[in-house]
Formats: C-alpha cells, sequence, structure tokens
C-alpha cells in the first residue's frame, strides 16, 4: 500500500526506532526509577537521556519535559491544568479538537470564557488576536501547524505578543513538532505540547508536554511517582508532579532515536518534504473538479475537495481501487473547516513522509485523475 496518512501517524520508521523498542521490550522489562536494581535504574537512565534529547532540540527545560500518552493528553494537560477561574483565553479557528474540546469544557463549566479568532480579509492572524486581547485574557493557546492544511501560523509574532502582556502561551506541536522549527526560548513559548508518533518518528504511545521555566501546571493524574512515597501528596517537583505511574518505556526509548534521526537530518527532510507537496499540489491543479487547500510546506500536508464526491468516498475508492491510504473527513478540526466552507463534506488529506517517492506521487496523481473521470 501506498501509505499518504503520515499526519495521522507516521508510517514509516527508522531502523533504530523499531529495533530499540523490541530491545527494550525483550530485555528491560524492569519499571524505570521504581527499584534500585540495574535493569530499573537502566530504564531510568534511557527516559533521562529522552527527556534530555527533547530539550535540547526544542529549547526546553529537562526537567520540566513531561511525558505523556499522546499529545492530547499533554494538551489537556496544560490548558486545565493552568485554568484561571474568571480568565479569558484567546485561541483560533485552526485549533484541533484536543485544543476546543478542553477549552470548551472550562467555557461550559463559566470557569473561563473562550475567544476564538479567525484570520482577517489580508490573512493576518495576530491582529485579529489583538483586537480579542482583554485584560481578563490569561492564556493564548495555538496550534503550530494546521492539519488540515499545512499552513504554519505566525508563532514568532504571537509570542512575541503574549510575552509583552505578560500571557501564557501554549502551542500545539503535534503537526509542526520535527517538521519546522518549535525553539522555546526564541518563540517565547511556555508550554510546548509534542506528538511522537509524527513527525518525530516515534511509536504510538508518547506525547510529550514541554513547560519553560517559569511555567507551573497542576496535575491532572494522582499516583505513584517512585518518589516520595512517605507522601499523601503529590509531589511538587517537576518531572514526577506530572508523572504519574509507569511510563511506556519501550515507546519512549523508541522516540529518543527518532529524535536522533530528525535532528540530523531536519534540512534535508524539509526541502523533501516543501518540494514533494509542490509536486503533488501541481499535479492535482491540472485535473477538473479538484480545488486544493493547501501550498507547498515542510509538514507534507495536502489537503483537496472532489466536487460532488464526499471526502470519506473519495478516500475509501483511493484504498478500495489503489491501495492507497488517504483520510478524508474533518479531520477533527471542526471550526477549521466551517472557516474554509468544508464542513459538509471534509477534505481529502494527503500527508507525506520524506519516504515516500516521486512515483508514488506521480500513481496518485493519475489515480485521482482516473476517478475524477469516471
Amino acid at each position: 500500500m501506498i501509505y499518504f496518512d503520515n499526519a495521522a501517524t507516521g508510517g514509516f520508521k527508522p531502523r533504530a526506532v523499531s529495533d530499540t523498542a523490541y530491545t527494550v521490550i525483550r530485555y528491560l522489562s524492569a519499571n524505570p526509577g521504581r527499584s534500585g536494581h540495574r535493569l530499573s535504574i537502566t530504564g531510568a537512565s534511557t527516559v533521562y537521556d529522552c527527556r534530555r534529547a527533547l530539550a535540547q532540540t526544542f529549547n526546553g527545560v529537562t526537567e520540566k519535559t513531561i511525558f505523556t500518552k499522546n499529545c492530547t493528553e499533554a494538551l489537556n494537560l496544560a490548558i486545565l491544568g493552568t485554568a484561571k477561574k474568571g480568565g479569558k483565553v484567546i485561541t483560533t479557528v485552526f485549533e484541533h479538537n484536543s485544543v476546543l474540546r478542553p477549552l470548551y469544557h472550562l467555557q461550559r463549566q463559566g470557569i473561563i470564557s473562550l475567544s476564538v479568532v479567525a484570520p482577517n480579509q489580508n490573512g493576518q492572524l495576530l491582529e485579529q488576536i489583538q483586537k480579542a486581547y482583554t485584560k481578563d485574557v490569561y492564556a493564548v493557546v495555538v496550534t503550530a501547524t494546521s492539519n488540515v492544511t499545512g499552513q504554519n501560523l505566525p508563532l514568532r509574532e504571537i509570542g512575541n505578543f503574549c510575552k509583552d502582556n505578560d500571557l501564557l502561551f501554549i502551542v500545539d506541536g503535534a503537526q509542526g513538532g520535527g517538521h519546522i522549527t518549535l525553539d522555546m526560548q526564541k518563540l517565547n513559548i511556555n508550554a510546548l505540547a509534542l506528538a511522537g508518533h509524527k513527525g518525530l518518528m516515534g511509536i504510538m504511545g508518547t506525547g510529550v508536554l514541554m513547560l519553560d521555566q517559569k511555567t507551573d501546571v497542576s496535575p491532572l493524574i494522582f499516583g505513584g511517582t517512585g518518589t516520595e512515597s512517605k507522601l499523601t501528596f503529590q509531589p511538587d517537583c517537576y518531572p514526577e508532579k506530572l508523572e504519574s505511574g509507569t511510563l511506556n518505556l519501550p515507546a519512549i526509548a523508541a522516540l529518543n532515536e527518532g529524535i536522533r534521526a530528525v535532528s540530523e537530518n531536519y534540512p534535508s527532510f524539509s526541502k523533501h518534504l516543501i518540494n514533494y507537496t509542490k509536486t503533488l499540489i501541481e499535479g492535482l491543479n491540472k485535473i477538473d473538479r479538484i480545488k486544493v487547500f493547501s501550498s507547498p510546506n515542510p509538514c507534507g500536508i495536502v489537503s483537496f475537495e472532489v466536487s460532488d464526491i464526499p471526502s470519506n468516498e473519495f478516500a475509501d475508492i483511493l484504498n478500495k481501487d489503489y491501495d492507497i491510504a488517504v483520510r478524508g473527513g474533518l479531520h477533527c478540526a471542526p471550526l477549521m473547516h466551517a472557516y474554509l466552507g468544508t464542513q459538509e463534506n471534509g477534505l481529502v488529506r494527503a500527508s507525506l513522509a520524506v519516504q515516500n517517492t516521486q512515483n508514488e506521487i506521480g500513481y496518485f496523481i493519475n489515480s485521482v485523475s482516473r476517478i475524477v473521470n469516471g
């Protein structure tokens, strides 16, 4: 099968990633940090190595690099764990439900008020955020990259605005992580959520929440941490404050290898995906009844609609008749589809990886053309 669904989860893993996950499962089954024997200590060291690699890659703080089971949990931890009663949050139409649902939950509970902004007629987003700002705003939550179109948001400008107004800046890096530069200090990011299984080339089962030195988050889960066991309340030190229970050691060890592969090849990966998306967009634009909603981007995302054919139906045809994996529907981003006017039939999303080939892209374009032309 031709796998063009990498925005959902990366379909191609470096050999070191899969080999490391297997090795840990087979030979390092001890619980990291829970005992004093050699295997447990080795597991704890493995977890620390990945924390440090993430902190170096994203210019964060090692001890405030928190492992979760996915990016959704990391975002919930950041949003719910910093909520201020009576305060206001600004977010955007670009957001995934992992951002929208916890924010709307807080609003329905009467804890916060919420302002959702869209770009103005000139495509400017920062100006709309500035207009939505009032004295009761305490946080701005945005995605780094739209999972629908692959568009990158102006993080530097938004981050500067947040710093100037002493606002918490929370960034959803699920799609951008591993594809674009996300330097927490240069972008003034206070909390960065990441998915280990997408652009970072790890396996499923890892999410990350990275906090800067000054940001404090209240835990959502309480339990054993392997430290301060005499206490009946949660330890107040990081990372234990936000990490209760057994960590996913095989996935964390694999993520460490994925980060190494990405960091060593980042410029090349970015260039490849920009070229791939450009080729795909140019090919699709030549087909009647196709409307493309993406521009060339380093995240590998190209979304389009076919007139008179619902996106889920089109994706099913590609799967059954052409052995191509894509995603149709609303991509868990309902406000983005409302903004684009595609909420009825959704969009077909082809999301590429550097391991895909120009031949696969050509086959995909030909397959789309054959379907459209009957």
